[in-house]
C-alpha cells in the first residue's frame, strides 16, 4: 500500500511538471496556430497550422516582409497573420498605380503580385510611430490589413510571435523564415 501511494505522487509531481512546463512553452516559447481565411495566398492557405515562434522578438526587432501573429483589436481570440511591410519611423504610401513606397523609394518585392485595387488608408502617406508596423496580406485585394481603419497600424507590443513553420498539411510542412 504505501509503495502505491508513493508510485501515486511520484507520477502525479511528474505529470505535473511535463503540465507546467508545457504552459511555460505555449506561453513563451512558440505554440501552434491555424491559418483561417486566404488572406495569406500562395504563401499560406486556409486551414494550414502554424508554429508561432514567440521568443525571438525578445531578442530582435521584427524585419521587413516577417509574417507576424497579431490579435484582432475588435474580436477576442481572433488572431492575424501578416507580412510586415513598413518599419517604425518609415512612411508608407501606395500609387493608384498599386505600387508600394516606403519613404518615397518603390518597395522591391516577390510576395504581393496583384495590382492593388484599393490602397485603402495608405492613399495618402502614413508615418509610423517608433513603435508601429504597417502589414499587409499577400492576397492584397483580399486582405484586411494595415489600409483598413479596423486592423490600422500594429503596434510592437501587439506582436504575439513570428509564423515559424508550416507544420499542416503535412505534404506541405515547411520554414517560414524565408518566405
Amino acid at each position: 500500500m504505501k509503495d502505491t501511494i508513493k508510485e501515486i505522487l511520484n507520477t502525479s509531481l511528474y505529470l505535473l511538471i511535463v503540465l507546467v512546463l508545457t504552459l511555460c512553452v505555449i506561453k513563451y516559447v512558440g505554440q501552434r496556430t491555424e491559418v483561417s481565411g486566404s488572406s495569406m495566398e500562395t504563401t499560406l492557405s486556409d486551414k494550414d497550422n502554424l508554429i508561432v515562434d514567440k521568443i525571438s522578438y525578445r531578442f530582435h526587432d521584427p524585419e521587413r516582409f516577417d509574417i507576424i501573429v497579431f490579435p484582432f483589436q475588435y474580436a477576442d481570440n481572433t488572431y492575424y497573420i501578416k507580412r510586415i511591410i513598413g518599419l517604425p519611423g518609415e512612411t508608407v504610401y501606395i500609387d493608384n498605380e498599386g505600387s508600394i513606397f516606403i519613404n518615397g523609394e518603390q518597395l522591391e518585392e516577390n510576395y504581393g503580385l496583384e495590382t492593388i485595387a484599393d490602397p485603402g488608408r495608405a492613399s495618402t502617406n502614413i508615418t509610423l510611430a517608433s513603435d508601429e508596423y504597417f502589414v499587409m496580406g499577400d492576397n492584397r485585394n483580399n486582405s484586411s490589413d494595415s489600409r483598413t481603419e479596423a486592423v490600422g497600424n500594429v503596434k510592437r507590443s501587439s506582436i504575439i510571435g513570428k509564423a515559424w513553420v508550416r507544420i499542416y498539411p503535412f505534404n506541405k510542412i515547411c520554414y517560414l523564415g524565408d518566405k
